[in-house]
């Protein structure tokens, strides 16, 4: 495209533009964004200082700009079914529970792992030690986008030093979306579902009290974060619902889940294998 094209298009002027392409020019971002508006690219594409990107990687990110948000998770799956996951024993020696507060991650995770003679990981607690706060601390002293990227090097750190795991991730992994699929390619995981009000019951019940302090919406806006989030927990490979149900009773449910996979596992193996 000319720079008179250009010009035209973005409604900058071709002096302007001169002066930014020689490196002597200021602009703002709202100029910035029609330049990148008529060149048909993201802004981050403009500004970005790394190696030119390969042509193929830009088509496809073309492309998946133009899905919908439902063909977008459908397309996220694909992804990670034909490209994303690690050696399928690799994986599965990685479980990983997700879900809300008080569905059991905890507990269940534990007996879990003890049951397969592994390690027993509490994301938030690696989350804590590398922010060196309580969560809340984290909270208050990094916002929301520092607890993600915490969040973020947690998961790789224990990716990275422990080949087999029982993993509690935090409840809000789901809301990240390059985290979460990193947890999905990576570990086989198992959605712990419960009722809401059953949710609520049990962090109460583990001296919790601040989801009740001075909030009598509480559990609408309990129900309101698992409506918005149910789609990505649906995504894990196994969901085990443990509503009105004891804990050695999901217990044993959720080792008889590991177990039958791990069978049909092997079996698809030994078939490949003939």
């Amino acid at each position: 495209m000319t720079r008179r094209l250009l010009a035209r298009d973005s409604g900058v002027s071709e002096r302007h533009l001169a002066e930014l392409e020689a490196g002597r020019g200021n602009v703002s971002i709202m100029l910035l964004r029609q330049v990148a508006g008529a060149l048909g690219l993201p802004v981050a594409t403009l500004v970005d200082e790394g190696p030119e990107r390969d042509p193929a990687v830009q088509l496809a990110e073309a492309f998946l700009r133009r899905l919908r948000p439902d063909q977008m998770a459908e397309a996220s799956e694909l992804l990670l079914r034909h490209f994303g996951e690690l050696e399928r024993a690799e994986r599965d020696g990685r479980i990983a529970l997700i879900g809300l507060r008080g569905a059991g991650k905890s507990t269940l995770g534990r007996l879990l792992a003890r049951s397969r003679g592994v390690p027993f990981i509490e994301l938030d607690k690696k989350i804590e030690a590398i922010g060196g706060l309580p969560l809340e601390g984290i909270f208050e002293l990094y916002g929301q986008g520092g607890f993600r990227r915490f969040e973020r090097q947690a998961l790789e750190s224990v990716l990275e030093t422990e080949a087999r795991f029982v993993l509690a991730a935090s409840g809000s992994i789901v809301s990240e979306p390059e985290t979460f699929g990193r947890l999905l390619a990576a570990c086989r995981t198992v959605w712990l579902r419960a009722t809401p009000a059953e949710h609520m019951d049990r962090v109460v019940a583990q001296g919790d009290l601040r989801p009740m302090a001075d909030n009598r919406e509480a559990m609408a806006d309990l129900q309101a974060i698992l409506a918005t989030r149910q789609a990505m927990y649906a995504r894990a490979d196994e969901v085990l619902d443990t509503s009105g149900r004891d804990v050695d009773t999901s217990a044993a449910e959720l080792g008889r889940l590991v177990r039958h996979y791990m069978h049909n596992t092997a079996s698809i193996e030994g078939e490949n294998a003939v």
